[in-house]
């Protein structure tokens, strides 16, 4: 090859190297080649025409749209929305902006729709644009009240919904998991609370995420649980939906809190007709292929990283059937 190549083209593969691998500046090339700053820009122009250099651009949004195919298909999912966020970005901020985005598409006049509480959905909520609908309702799926400083920001979830909507808001005014199952039947006797479980169980779209089962997370740090329960949940569990704890094959990982946990439970979301998955990063990752797997979600709103992570999960489970 080397024979092939001529003074122009040795010329131009020498300014290409110093340009593009250097780092060089095409005033900084011609000084060094001796040459000047026109003659530089045509020797890369020639190097570029004989095929010395080429370019490449690594487009995320292709990738994603790649990840997209990939989950709709192996999930049987109706939509999938993956994000990037940008170096200095906030990845919460963009799986609530691409949530928000979505349930403006699907929330109608007279939909009704349940939401969990947490950082990802109190995201979601606050990118909603205002856009009143007719007849929208709009009820939390679980209970929210806490026993310690920490917030599940489920009264601003559920009233930033309210208002992007104009929709009646219907709150669950309940701690997420009682003291005892006993206190829980009870408490749901009341006709008040009776109601608004029930049209939690009964709307037509769903919007939850998962939380993981690790120590730092919300549903831990609620005054809820004791620590022998916490640790139960941490070596049997991957995450959580709505408060339900569920283990790697999606089943319930500690019955006893799941006795005591109020609002809807899996098998009943499972039947809602829209089911929207808001969720991302690295602790909670596992959880969410859990949960695709067990067909708790119709439509998911997840990062790339995370989309990428289920899809290699999912391909290497293929493999070993």
């Amino acid at each position: 090859m080397k024979g092939m190549l001529d003074q122009k083209d040795a010329q131009s593969i020498d300014a290409a190297k110093l340009y593009y691998n250097s780092g060089f500046s095409q005033a900084e090339v011609a000084h060094h080649l001796g040459v000047s700053r026109p003659t530089v820009s045509k020797l890369l122009s020639h190097a570029s025409a004989r095929g010395f250099v080429t370019i490449s651009i690594a487009d995320p949004r292709e990738q994603s749209d790649e990840l997209v195919g990939q989950l709709r298909q192996r999930f049987a999912l109706a939509d999938v929305r993956v994000t990037t966020t940008p170096p200095g970005g906030s990845p919460l901020a963009d799986l609530g902006s691409a949530g928000a985005a979505l349930l403006e598409e699907l929330i109608e006049d007279g939909t009704s729709v349940g939401l969990s509480w947490g950082e990802t959905m109190s995201a979601v909520a606050s990118h909603l644009r205002r856009q009143p609908r007719e007849g929208v309702e709009i009820v939390q799926l679980k209970g929210g009240h806490s026993h310690t400083e920490r917030s599940t920001k489920d009264f601003y979830t559920l009233q930033a919904f309210a208002h992007a909507f104009n929709a009646e808001a219907h709150l669950l005014p309940l701690p997420g998991i009682f003291d005892s199952a006993e206190a829980k039947q009870w408490v749901e006797r009341d006709r008040h609370i009776g109601q608004i479980l029930h049209k939690g169980a009964s709307v037509s779209v769903a919007v939850f995420t998962v939380g993981s089962a690790e120590q730092e997370s919300l549903a831990f740090n609620l005054g809820y649980l004791t620590a022998a329960e916490k640790q139960q949940i941490a070596d049997n569990a991957v995450g959580d939906v709505c408060s339900r704890f569920f283990d790697a094959r999606g089943e319930v990982a500690c019955p006893a809190v799941d006795a005591r946990t109020v609002g809807i439970s899996l098998a009943d979301l499972a039947t809602r007709p829209t089911r929207v998955l808001v969720a991302g990063g690295a602790s909670k990752a596992r959880a969410i292929w859990v949960a695709l797997r067990k067909g708790l979600a119709t439509h998911l709103v997840t990062d790339q990283a995370t989309a990428r992570k289920i899809v290699d999960w999912a391909s290497e489970a293929s493999h070993k059937c």
